[in-house]
């Protein structure tokens, strides 16, 4: 066919060159694009370089085991509370200033944490750095639906930035790691703060503000929101040290109860609720939730679950252990970049169904292995489950979009990103509580098994319980016992979290809608 470019005129008035720069609208996508896929990073490497360093934390500054967890459930309980009031903020005060008040803050957590010479200034940090990324995640996500308006284009950002956060994940351990061989822990969060500056630096050149209505800030929605997550994960984190039925845990299932019932009142009477419960009458959107819930459930969880065996049960350092999660993390953006292609073709049931079903298996391989399997024996089933991770966690966000009306698609993508955070504070603090009272239970009769007699049974339990069984050199018969009672803790997690994502799989196939909103 012949080339209609060579029969056009060739004054100057219509030349055009070979390859034209790029104009001012595109490079501004470009901007765009790169500064929020930079800030879904950060907020996704702030929790698996914490979950890096958590070994090196304890040893230096003595933490106990049921205080440690909340060091990464701290961040992931502020993003969820809050994840949300932070749509709607950027709605009513512009997405890109709430973006950048977001990037600005996550930058301040970083340096509080690297700071930090106690367990209640790194929680602290942490608290603060959840609360930048409650700002960062919706608004990134709004100022994305906002810049690119072709629906299939919208569905390839959107997809690019879900595997940022799979490149943030799998950049963590590694820049963790590779600190720690050098420098002290504190360290470890000065990677938040270069990069938080990098992504404002990119925000304030190309992207631009963009907002939409007056929304109003939903502020007794807010606290009974917080009150219902923050009580039920306390008890949840609790309860491993007290007991299920001691009195403040029981206090704190009655409060977070409560507090839901109130959440729920207030927000079907209030005119500009910061969740429209009614949404829940979908089926589907119901089971989005849930699904999207569980992919971070899992995802989080077994991470924390595997750097800790690594690091505990296998005797490897932080670095060592990052280049064996890349495995996990890298596959995992692969797949969630992929998925984004496979759901035009498929619709969301498929990969939603076939991402929960392998990750349970997968949960179920890695729960058979203990401290003598090698590498070459695990990394076929952390690829799988990486896999099975970004096959569930792009298609549940374009899932949630579908599954209501065009006119409430930004609610959606808000209640999509909370469910997703509250999945991942209770994976971080319900697996990381199961391994911590699993390896406390078994502790004793493994040093039993290995003749370690008294008194020093005794001190070691105690060491264990108080987080100072690292600081020093211990015997072969105390380490291999550590090791094995670890073990039986991360079995138990891999366990729970196989049967959650089995159960979820079923859940998606029966109720998922498969193709978008027709309404």
């Amino acid at each position: 066919m012949t080339d209609q470019r060579t029969l056009a005129p060739t004054g100057p008035a219509t030349t055009q060159p070979a390859s034209a720069p790029p104009s001012p609208a595109r490079r501004s996508q470009v901007a765009t694009l790169v500064a929020m896929c930079l800030g879904a990073a950060i907020t996704f490497l702030q929790i698996t370089a914490t979950v890096s360093a958590l070994t090196t934390i304890q040893r230096d500054l003595r933490v106990e085991p049921t205080t440690l967890i909340w060091i990464p459930s701290a961040y992931t309980l502020a993003v969820a509370s809050l994840v949300l009031s932070a749509a709607t903020l950027g709605n009513r005060f512009g997405r890109k200033r709430m973006f950048g008040a977001g990037v600005a803050t996550m930058i301040a957590g970083g340096a509080v944490v690297a700071q930090a010479g106690t367990p209640a200034w790194v929680i602290a940090g942490q608290l603060l750095a959840g609360i930048g990324g409650a700002l960062i995640l919706p608004n990134s996500l709004a100022i994305l639906g906002a810049t690119f308006t072709d629906p299939h284009r919208r569905t390839e950002v959107i997809t690019a930035w879900s595997a940022a956060s799979g490149i943030g994940l799998a950049v963590g351990p590694l820049i963790a790691g590779a600190l720690l061989r050098q420098h002290h822990w504190h360290t470890v969060y000065l990677s938040t703060i270069v990069l938080g500056v990098v992504t404002l630096v990119v925000a304030a050149v190309g992207v631009a503000e963009s907002r939409q209505g007056t929304g109003r800030l939903d502020l007794l929605g807010l606290l009974l929101g917080t009150v219902t997550i923050a009580a039920f994960v306390y008890a949840l984190i609790q309860a491993g040290r007290d007991g299920w039925t001691s009195p403040p845990v029981v206090a704190a299932w009655l409060g977070s109860a409560a507090a839901l019932v109130g959440f729920v009142l207030v927000e079907l009477r209030t005119a500009a609720p910061m969740l429209d419960v009614r949404l829940f009458r979908s089926a589907s959107f119901s089971a989005v939730m849930v699904v999207a819930a569980v992919s971070l459930f899992g995802f989080t969880g077994v991470a924390i679950l595997l750097v800790l065996f690594h690091e505990r049960a296998q005797g490897l350092n932080p670095l060592d252990t990052g280049w064996r999660m890349l495995v996990l993390f890298g596959v995992y953006a692969l797949a969630a970049f992929g998925a984004g292609r496979t759901i035009r073709r498929t619709g969301f049931k498929a990969p939603l169904t076939a991402g929960l079903l392998l990750g349970g298996l997968a949960s179920l391989g890695l729960a058979a292995q203990g401290p003598a399997t090698t590498f070459g024996q695990r990394w076929p089933l952390l690829a799988l489950f990486g896999a099975a991770c970004g096959l569930v966690v792009a298609p549940a966000t374009a899932a949630a979009l579908a599954s209501v009306a065009p006119a409430r698609a930004g609610m959606a993508s808000g209640a999509v990103n909370a469910a997703r955070q509250v999945g991942s504070v209770l994976g971080a603090s319900l697996l990381g509580t199961l391994l911590t009272t699993r390896l406390l239970a078994e502790l004793p009769e493994r040093l039993a098994a290995h003749q370690v007699a008294e008194p020093a049974r005794s001190a070691v339990q105690s060491a264990v319980a108080a987080g100072t069984s690292g600081t020093q050199p211990l015997p072969d018969p105390v380490r291999a016992a550590l090791a094995e009672a670890l073990t039986a803790g991360v079995q138990a997690g891999l366990r729970v979290n196989a049967i959650v994502f089995l159960a979820t799989a079923v859940l998606a196939l029966a109720l998922v809608r498969n193709r978008p909103h027709q309404h």
